[in-house]
Parts: structure tokens; C-alpha cells; sequence
């Protein structure tokens, strides 16, 4: 049957790169460049080395938009299977549950592209800023008390009535934990720094940089990406930060369930006794008054960012009289969702 006229605009329209070769990266996919986003020094009181791994330079704002652009690498992917006749019939829609920002970045690839309209399932509390904002690019919004209890795959497509489709929440088979954040992933570790500091909030990003680490210290051939310290980055802390608190200004990374995150404690530990990362890896709760603080260090400094992406910064703050002074810090700022109006 192969494809309408539509679908194959669509997939012309959709340009990538490569895989994995750093002459040839794939994102941001109007202006491809590897490292996409800044890696600057900033000054933070007490301490020497710190740098900042900027995302709030994406087209939407966060880091969002890198798993956004592997979404519509996968309509690609559908694309080809169905122009080769291995699939039939027209292309899924996508489910997410999303507290803003992912539905952000992914709907407006949507609509870039031409692919269906995101459906997103979000927290009755959800700002109706950002509600409005969601549904005026063209998602779906389906409301539902998420503290209720974790919702499952079957749930979440029943839920934002989409039985024929995918959920991005829950698909391995999308592999967010290797694929999202890769290209990123190498921009942080290819710094070799000592200490690496990076917002949790679905884990995903946290996974992904502490994969590819693992891949790279334990590698023969390494990936062509790959320009990193080795010895370092085996000894490199990967520190997350994240929040139980259902009011905090770090709202992004609150969850009341996460049923789809691999990372738990024997997880990490078996990471620290294989020498894939050093001995003080770990995710912390960070309290308010830092996230103020981090916040406005960073804001003096004219950094663009919200209390949840620079919630790195504020864990370094938390615990600096623990923390060595002169080693090489990298903070991950995630950055700050562009909605119009919002704040």
C-alpha cells in the first residue's frame, strides 16, 4: 500500500544526521551542531571550578527538546516500515503524562512536522497557564489526580483514549534511558569533570548520563563521540537532585509516583562497585531555601533557568561543607519552558 502523498512529505521532511558521528550530529534539527548547548564557567561562592551545562538555548527552552526531536525520529522510523509494507494503516498518536515542559517540546516537533497531535494526560493542579498554553499548539489534555496512584501503560493510553497508540511515559521499546539524552550525555562527561550535578525529576536524563558513562569507561573502542578522560570519569560523582515536596518551586521535579524509573539504590551501588562512576553517586532531596539561593546566583549571572533546572546547583550549595573546593564541578541547568505568559 505504501504511503499517501501526506506521509511521504512528512517523511522527506525529516532530516537526521547520523547516529553517532560528531560531523554529522543531528540536533538541533534546524541548525545541527555538536556540542548543541554552551558549557560555561560561572562563579559560585566558596568554589573555583564550577561550570554550567547550558539547555535553556533549545528551541523551547529545556532539555525537552532532545527527547522531542528522538520522537520524531521514531515517526520516521514507523514511516519507513510502512512504506516498505511492514506495517499498515495511519501513524499512532503518542501519550505522555508531562507536567509541562516534555509536552511542550514534543508537540511543537508535532506540529513542525506535520505528525499527530500529542495527547497528554497532566495533574488536575497543572498551572492553567500552562494548560492553556499546551492546548493552544494543539495537545489533548486529560486531566486526572496523578498522587492518586501509578498508572500503568494500558492506564495511561485508556486514559487519554488512545488505545491504538503508544505511551512515551513507559516504552522501552523508544529506549529512553539510552536514546533520549545521548548526544547530550557525551557533550556532559566529554568535560571530564569530577563531580557532575543534574536535576531528577523522571530519571531519564539522570540514567542516560550515568549509561553512557559506563559505556564509555568500560569500552575497547569508544564511541566517535567520545572525548572524555577515562580515569576521571570513572571517579566522576553523578549527583541528582530532586524533590518529595508536592509545593516546591522545583514543581518539574516532583513526582508523586514513578513507576517507570529504573534507578534505585542497588542500581547505583552496583554502578559505583564496577567502576562505572565514583563512590559518592546518588540522588538527594534538596531544600527550598537552596533552590532560592541557586536561583539567584544563577539569575545574577543571566542565567535562564527555573528553580527545577537548576536544582544541581542548589544540591551543591546544600552540601558544600562536604564538598571539595578546587575539583572541577559541572552543573546541569535543564533550563526554563518558554510559555507564552507564563512565568
Amino acid at each position: 500500500m505504501g504511503l499517501s502523498a501526506q506521509e511521504e512529505r512528512i517523511l522527506n521532511s525529516i532530516k537526521i544526521g547520523s547516529e553517532n558521528d560528531p560531523k554529522k550530529p543531528e540536533f538541533p534539527p534546524d541548525n545541527p551542531k555538536f556540542p548543541a548547548t554552551p558549557t560555561y564557567k560561572i562563579k559560585v561562592p566558596g568554589f573555583s571550578d564550577v561550570w554550567l551545562k547550558d539547555e535553556s538555548v533549545n528551541p523551547t527552552g529545556t532539555h525537552k527538546d532532545r527527547m522531542a526531536w528522538e520522537i520524531v525520529v521514531t515517526y520516521r522510523d514507523l514511516l519507513l516500515a510502512k512504506k516498505s509494507g511492514q506495517i499498515k494503516g495511519g501513524l499512532p498518536p503518542m501519550s505522555i503524562i508531562s507536567s509541562g515542559s516534555a509536552a511542550l517540546a514534543i508537540q511543537t516537533q508535532m506540529r513542525k512536522f506535520g505528525l499527530p497531535d500529542l495527547k497528554v494526560l497532566t495533574d488536575v493542579n497543572t498551572d492553567h497557564v500552562i494548560i492553556g498554553a499546551l492546548k493552544g499548539i494543539g495537545c489533548e489534555i486529560y486531566l486526572t489526580d496523578l498522587s492518586r496512584k501509578p498508572f500503568n501503560q494500558k492506564e495511561i493510553l485508556d486514559m487519554t483514549h488512545n488505545p491504538n497508540g503508544f505511551d512515551i511515559t513507559s516504552s522501552e521499546a523508544l529506549d529512553p534511558t539510552t536514546r533520549f539524552y545521548d548526544w547530550m550525555s557525551y557533550e556532559i562527561i566529554n568535560n571530564s569533570p569530577d563531580y557532575v550535578f543534574v536535576p531528577f525529576g523522571t530519571g531519564n536524563l539522570y540514567e542516560n548520563i550515568l549509561n553512557i558513562n559506563k559505556r564509555e569507561v568500560s569500552a575497547k573502542i569508544h564511541d566517535p563521540r567520545f572525548g572524555g578522560d577515562v580515569e576521571k570519569l570513572k571517579a566522576c560523582n553523578f549527583i541528582g537532585a530532586t524533590t518529595n515536596n508536592p509545593k516546591s518551586k522545583a514543581i518539574m521535579l516532583y513526582s508523586p509516583h514513578l513507576p517507570f524509573v529504573h534507578y534505585d539504590e542497588q542500581w547505583i551501588r552496583s554502578y559505583k562497585y564496577q567502576g562505572f562512576c565514583g563512590n559518592e553517586s546518588n540522588v538527594h532531596l534538596v531544600r527550598e531555601e537552596f533552590l532560592d539561593e541557586a536561583f539567584g546566583i544563577a539569575e545574577s549571572q543571566d542565567v535562564t533557568c527555573s528553580h527545577s533546572g537548576i536544582a544541581g546547583l542548589a544540591l551543591i550549595l546544600q552540601t558544600k561543607d562536604r564538598l571539595p573546593k578546587n575539583k572541577k564541578m559541572l552543573i546541569v541547568n535543564t533550563g526554563k519552558a518558554k510559555w507564552s505568559g507564563a512565568k
